[in-house]
């Protein structure tokens, strides 16, 4: 391949392993190559009742106005209605990014349902020749790439589905963490060598006393 260099790089439509959405259910795209709190805000957007004073902080930095224009913005999206469900989807290196999005959202908005779905999606790598005057021709590498779709619903899904995860199950599971990680207040943790009588020259037995009269002797 060192007469080529790719040119493009298209992924293949997936279908949607969650049959029976609604069709107006937002669908949050996370790309390995940007930036977390853009889908993170755009999904907050959508489920969380307040927006933080952190988010508009961040919106402020961005060429959002915090007053005037933004009360007004702030008081259309309050009379908006919440979506019920939201979809996450990812491909490749971005699907940590994902977790860390839906986890998030998890956290600020409470009593989600989640189900997760991972399957592989296929990527085509278009590759042209460097010189076109050489005779050869373009070619098209196809690429099998994990992906993972996250359902997180207000309402109660199927808890016999695989990847399902009941609310507040994610706090549980990171308390325990600490838990295991974490020293016990209180506790302290033994030094190494024995104490203080460890590290002496230690009681003499008869035997090692007979030997050292006999070496004296000698």
């Amino acid at each position: 391949m060192e007469n080529y260099k790719k040119t493009r790089t298209v992924e293949r439509p997936s279908v949607c392993p969650f049959l029976g959405l609604p069709p107006d259910t937002p669908e949050v795209r996370v790309r390995d190559g940007g930036k977390i709190r853009h889908p993170l805000r755009y999904a907050l957007s959508h489920m969380e009742d307040k927006p933080r004073p952190a988010e508009d902080r961040v919106g402020a930095k961005e060429g959002r106005p915090e007053d005037g224009g933004g009360a007004k913005e702030g008081q259309q999206e309050a009379g908006r209605t919440l979506c019920r469900q939201i979809l996450l989807t990812a491909s490749g290196t971005g699907v940590s990014k994902a977790i860390t999005c839906a986890e998030i959202v998890k956290r600020r908005v409470k009593g989600l349902h989640q189900l997760t779905r991972v399957q592989f999606s296929t990527v085509d790598e278009v590759w042209d020749p460097l010189e076109t005057s050489a005779g050869l021709d373009s070619l098209t590498v196809s690429r099998n790439l994990p992906s993972i779709w996250i359902l997180l619903s207000r309402d109660t899904l199927d808890q016999s589905q695989t990847g399902y995860q009941e609310p507040g199950r994610h706090d549980a599971l990171w308390a325990s963490k600490e838990d295991r990680g974490g020293q016990r207040p209180g506790h302290k943790r033994k030094q190494g060598g024995g104490g203080a009588r460890g590290r002496g020259p230690g009681r003499q037995t008869g035997r090692s006393r007979d030997l050292k009269g006999q070496s004296g002797v000698n």
